[in-house]
């Protein structure tokens, strides 16, 4: 790697340690859900309400899938020297989303399962105090949803608070490890609407169906959240990046050389190490004798996202 690239890489550093902010709020968020939770599946179980213990237990698999996000951040930071890492570690990161994602989707299976039993089963339901339980979820979660928020809200403008004079200064770049946690709370406080309105109904019209029916809803809202959260983070996981606007600013910056006209870009492949982060490695056909790899690495600094840059020239008169 050059000195060029050195220098781009360092000033990138935050791509493979993670958002501090991130992590701090995802911690908080960890033991404010490990309590809630705890709470949560007694009181259902107490007073035999589907859509509280549901919450309850969909609330445990959120502890361990903030738990592990969490750790990556953690992890991420612990082995961001390691050189065995040839981009970083930034990966973890994302492991750790597509993991909760596949988390989500057991959480959905369980819920439909419990609610089906109960549809079948009915039991006794002690609404005010089921009530009061569900309401005591949803405020821990808007809760957490906020911290999480905020945390997003610092990274993002760690990522684009300086200037950019060019396209891509609007890109969509995400912590997809933050988004997971935010997407567990998010799906937490959506299951306790659930909740609510499912014990009201149940309380005030007899409805005792609705408890495990709302159940069965909250589930299929999980799962599709989840699906979209697999494949944001598979995409990264398999780098499959070529159709990500970066790959065309790379080959207009090809197209725009001095020498016109006199050199071709023959192979291109792009791949994101971080947030934000790209790296690439092309190769070049040219009549241009003058053309360096220094003088592509150049070209492409004026997008910031590239922080790595493999250039492979060929001349014309040995090609």
């Amino acid at each position: 790697m050059s000195k060029h690239d050195l220098t781009r890489w360092a000033h990138n550093h935050r791509y493979s340690t993670g958002n501090a902010a991130a992590e701090r709020g995802t911690r908080l968020v960890l033991w404010i859900t490990i309590a809630t939770m705890l709470v949560e599946i007694v009181a259902g179980w107490w007073f035999n309400s589907m859509a509280v213990l549901a919450d309850g237990w969909h609330m445990s698999s959120h502890a361990l899938a903030i738990g592990l996000s969490a750790f990556a951040y953690s992890a991420a930071r612990k082995y961001a020297a390691d050189p065995s890492f040839a981009f970083g570690t930034w990966k973890i990161e994302v492991l750790a989303s597509y993991t909760s994602a596949i988390f989500l989707l057991g959480v959905a299976a369980a819920m439909i399962f419990g609610s089906v039993d109960r549809l079948l089963a009915p039991q006794e339901i002690h609404y005010a105090e089921a009530m009061a339980v569900a309401v005591l979820g949803l405020v821990v979660n808007l809760v957490c949803a906020l911290i999480l928020g905020q945390a997003h809200g610092h990274d993002h403008h760690h990522d684009h608070g300086h200037n950019h004079d060019h396209d891509h200064a609007h890109h969509d770049h995400h912590d997809l490890n933050l988004k997971a946690a935010y997407i567990h709370v998010v799906t937490d406080a959506a299951t306790s609407v659930l909740a609510i309105a499912a014990l009201a109904g149940g309380w005030l019209y007899g409805w005792a169906w609705l408890d495990p029916a709302t159940g069965i809803v909250g589930a299929v809202l999980v799962a599709l959240w989840a699906k979209n959260l697999i494949v944001q983070s598979g995409r990264v996981l398999l780098d499959r990046e070529m159709d990500h606007p970066v790959v065309a600013e790379i080959r207009d910056v090809i197209a725009q050389l001095p020498a016109d006209g006199q050199t071709e870009l023959t192979d291109l492949h792009v791949w994101r190490v971080g947030t934000g982060a790209y790296a690439c490695a092309l190769s070049l056909l040219t009549h241009d004798e003058m053309l360096t790899p220094l003088n592509i690495r150049d070209a492409l600094a004026v997008h910031e996202e590239i922080v790595h840059a493999t250039v492979e020239i060929h001349r014309c008169d040995i090609c």
